[in-house]
C-alpha cells in the first residue's frame, strides 16, 4: 500500500517492559497500512517499536529484537539490563544511522531526569533497588512525592532547539538504556553526557501531552495495559482524550499482555507472539474506525 504521512500526526506510544510488544503491533499495523505519522514518541521499552515504525520498519524488525532480550533474560546471570544493553548492542547500526536520515519522522524519547545529588546517589548507586521497590510501593499508594522532588521528566528531541535535550547518533545508544531503567530490575546506572537518568515511566509514562504540547494537531496514544492511561507511574493524572483543543486517541489493549505471557520483566516466546498479534488486530480495528 502506498505510503502517506502525515506531518500534524503524532504517535506517542507508552512504557510496559515486555508488554510493550502489544505497542509493537499496534504500530505494525499503521505501517501496512500505509499510514506514517510526523513525529513517533515513546517511553521505556516502547522506544524500540517506535523507532522501528519511525524508519518504516515495524514489520521487518517486529519480534527480532524483543527475542534478543528474552534470549538474553534466559541465560543464567542476567538481569534486565543485560537484556536491554544486549538488545541496543543488536540493533545498534539500525539505532545510530537511520533515525537521522533525511525526511525521517521526528524522534522523542522521554526519560526522567536526576536533579538532585542525593537522588543521584541513590539511584546510581547500591540502594537503587531497594529505592526502586520502595518507589513501586509509592505508586500503588498514588504518592509521587519522592518523584516530585528528586525527578524531572526529560526528553530527548531530534528536532530540539538546544544541544542538552537534542536525540542525536552519539547520544542514542545512552537515552535508549536510561529510558527503560527502572530501579527495581535494572542493576546497572543509567547516564547520558555524564548526568544521571532513569525510566520516562516515572514522570513521563507515555508523552501524549508532550507531542501536542509541540504543535501536533492530533495524537494517538497507545497503552500497553487495559484501563486507564496515566501520565506516570504514581497515576496522578490521567491523559485525556482531548487536551486544549487537540484529540488525543488512546489505543488499548483489550486483554491485558500479561495473561497472554508478555509482563512488564517475565515473558515467554508465546507471550511475545500473542502480545504483538493482539497489537495488529487492535491496531486494525482503530485504522477501520479512524479513516472513517
Amino acid at each position: 500500500m502506498q505510503e502517506t504521512t502525515t506531518q500534524a500526526l503524532a504517535i506517542a506510544s507508552a512504557a510496559g517492559g515486555f508488554k510493550g510488544v502489544f505497542a509493537h503491533g499496534v504500530l505494525s499495523a499503521f505501517e501496512a497500512a500505509g499510514i506514517r505519522a510526523g513525529a513517533y514518541a515513546a517511553t521505556s521499552s516502547a522506544v524500540f517499536p517506535s523507532i522501528s515504525a519511525a524508519i518504516g520498519q515495524a514489520n521487518e524488525i517486529a519480534l527480532k529484537y524483543w527475542r534478543v532480550a528474552l534470549n538474553t533474560l534466559e541465560q543464567p546471570g542476567k538481569s534486565m539490563s543485560d537484556s536491554v544493553l544486549e538488545t541496543i548492542a543488536a540493533s545498534g547500526h539500525i539505532l545510530r544511522s537511520q533515525p537521522f536520515l533525511p525526511a525521517m519522522p521526528r524522534l522523542v524519547l522521554a526519560t526522567s531526569a536526576v536533579i538532585t545529588e542525593e537522588a543521584a546517589q541513590a539511584t546510581q548507586g547500591d540502594g537503587a533497588r531497594r529505592l526502586g521497590r520502595r518507589l513501586l510501593l509509592q505508586a500503588a499508594r498514588g504518592d509521587r512525592s519522592w518523584a516530585t522532588q528528586h525527578l524531572q521528566a526529560y526528553l530527548f528531541d531530534t528536532a530540539a532547539a538546544d544541544e542538552p535535550h537534542r536525540l542525536t547518533s552519539a547520544n542514542m545508544d545512552e537515552v535508549i538504556y536510561a529510558s527503560t531503567r527502572m530501579l527495581h530490575a535494572w542493576h546497572i546506572p543509567a547516564w547520558v553526557a555524564g548526568r544521571p537518568f532513569i525510566d520516562g515511566y516515572y514522570t513521563c509514562a507515555c508523552p501524549a501531552i508532550e507531542m501536542a504540547e509541540r504543535g501536533y494537531r492530533e495524537i494517538i496514544a497507545i497503552a500497553n495495559e487495559p484501563g486507564v492511561l496515566y501520565h506516570d507511574i504514581f497515576q496522578s493524572e490521567a491523559i485525556p482524550d482531548n487536551w486544549q483543543g487537540v484529540p488525543i486517541h488512546i489505543i488499548r489493549p483489550e486483554i491485558d499482555p500479561a495473561t497472554l505471557g508478555a509482563d512488564f520483566t517475565d515473558v515467554t516466546d508465546e507471550g511475545l507472539v500473542a502480545g504483538y498479534q493482539h497489537g495488529l488486530a487492535i491496531g486494525q480495528q482503530f485504522i477501520a474506525h479512524w479513516k472513517e
